[in-house]
């Protein structure tokens, strides 16, 4: 008799509400039992999938970025590319909005009761940042950001976009200078600051925002 397959929809449902365990009451909730239970399975299945505990954890941090990684794909390029530049920071965002209970073990910035976060994992995450990358480039050739090192400029796009996304997340943002207000005023300015003028800046920023909606729309 050959072994059951793996059903990915059960794979996913134990990943987020490990996830959500996590986030909500802190690695002391990761137990296969109470995994388990929470997620209206067999203690084995967490075995079965995922090796044990150590083996979920690489899985949280693995699903994190590949949900990302779905996300910033989505994004697809136009004549504007510092709209789409935009477009890729909103992406960023909205997947951590969206995915949030995965969002902190993806960077390691939850304790793991002895489980951390792996060069192995740290490289899968690294590779998304290529999508950011390839349109800096297109920013340059279009004569719209200075010549330089595109991965440069965006590891400086990713810390800035990484660490408003943290501060939302835990709620310090907050009226007048709530998440949104300052990701607004983030976007243009990282944009001018990477070359681009005040003026056609803001445009492409405001068209971005009208792209999400129609990115969300589809199923992002």
């Amino acid at each position: 008799m050959s072994p059951r397959k793996a059903d990915p929809h059960t794979r996913a449902h134990i990943v987020d509400t490990a996830g959500r365990l996590l986030t909500d009451e802190g690695p002391q909730a990761l137990s296969t039992r109470r995994i388990a239970q929470e997620a209206g399975s067999s203690t084995m299945a967490v075995y079965t999938y995922f090796d044990g505990i150590g083996g979920l954890v690489h899985a949280m941090v693995r699903e994190g970025f590949s949900r990302l990684q779905e996300h910033l794909t989505r994004v697809e390029g136009t004549d504007d590319p510092v709209s789409d530049l935009a477009l890729l920071g909103r992406a960023f965002r909205h997947n951590a909005s969206h995915n949030e209970h995965l969002y902190a073990v993806m960077f390691g910035g939850c304790s793991l009761a002895g489980f951390s976060v792996s060069e192995e994992d740290r490289q899968h995450g690294r590779y998304t940042l290529r999508n950011v990358t390839e349109c800096v480039q297109r920013c340059m050739a279009a004569g719209r950001f200075h010549h330089g090192d595109p991965e440069l400029v965006s590891h400086r796009l990713w810390c800035a976009v990484h660490g408003l996304t943290t501060l939302d997340l835990g709620s310090y943002l907050i009226p007048p200078y709530d998440a949104d207000r300052c990701f607004e005023d983030q976007l243009v300015s990282l944009m001018v600051g990477c070359g681009d003028l005040p003026g056609p800046a803001g445009v492409s920023v405001a068209d971005s925002a009208t792209r999400l909606t129609a990115l969300t729309a589809a199923g992002a």
